[in-house]
């Protein structure tokens, strides 16, 4: 991004990514873009299906997801899967302030993905947050949005009807990716088979299939391709009661 480069710093794209979500919550100085800056050069590549975290692994390498989605899940002995968070690009996960924490779901890739050892990262804001006060309090403001993004979750399959449901999931992960300048004002991409939605959302493939035409019908969406288009963003947010979360005071000037 511009400002980074005003710095002197000349970023890759995926710093760019990580270092543009981070600013919402904290302003980042010279030496905390180029800490992430370091991180972008330590990366691995994972395909679809490949399962990054174990339910019940110790969570002492935490990483960074640079390109692709993944998600945290628990599957029933009967194969029933219920999906309790996709991870999106610079989403921080694998870390937990909790001491010799394990991890409570598995991780697993959705889509091929490039992630980076964040383990410098959670060093500084946890043994130098002097240092690094900006990354620290972006970083524990992160933490904050992921339980406000689990209390709408919980919220979408225990309260809202199927139609109320989709149309929050959507305006949610629009407005994700948007923070990190990957989804438009009323376009966003989701590359996720009706399944997996299904899954996310506590329904039937069959009744998301409905909900989807029925949003089509009613003129709110278009859906091709793995491409969202929102026809009527205000009206959409209505339904679904969406509210962006805002953890911080400074998340909510910077909205």
């Amino acid at each position: 991004m511009e400002r980074w480069r005003a710095l002197g710093l000349d970023t890759s794209p995926h710093a760019d990514l990580i270092a543009q979500r981070l600013s919402h919550f904290s302003e980042l100085s010279g030496r905390e873009i180029a800490l992430l800056e370091s991180l972008a050069q330590r990366t691995d590549e994972s395909t679809a299906g490949s399962e990054l975290i174990r339910e019940g692994q110790l969570l002492d390498s935490p990483r960074l997801l640079m390109t692709g989605w993944a998600c945290r899940y628990r599957t029933l002995p009967d194969g029933r899967r219920q999906i309790f968070k996709f991870i999106l690009p610079g989403d921080l996960f694998g870390f937990c302030l909790r001491p010799k924490a394990v991890a409570l779901t598995a991780t697993i890739a959705l889509t091929p993905v490039v992630t980076a050892d964040a383990s410098p990262l959670a060093t500084a804001i946890t043994r130098d947050a002097a240092s690094h006060p900006g990354l620290t309090q972006a970083c524990y403001a992160t933490v904050g949005l992921d339980e406000a993004y689990l209390l709408n979750q919980l919220v979408r399959v225990g309260r809202q009807t199927a139609y109320e449901r989709t149309a929050h999931f959507i305006l949610e992960i629009r407005e994700r990716l948007a923070m990190v300048g990957l989804a438009g004002e009323a376009s966003v991409a989701i590359p996720l088979t009706q399944e997996i939605m299904a899954d996310a959302l506590g329904l039937s493939v069959v009744h998301l299939n409905r909900t989807l035409q029925q949003l089509r019908r009613n003129q709110l969406i278009e859906f091709k391709g793995g491409m969202v288009r929102l026809l009527q963003p205000q009206r959409l947010a209505e339904i679904a009661n969406f509210r962006a979360p805002h953890v911080t005071e400074i998340a909510r000037a910077a909205a």
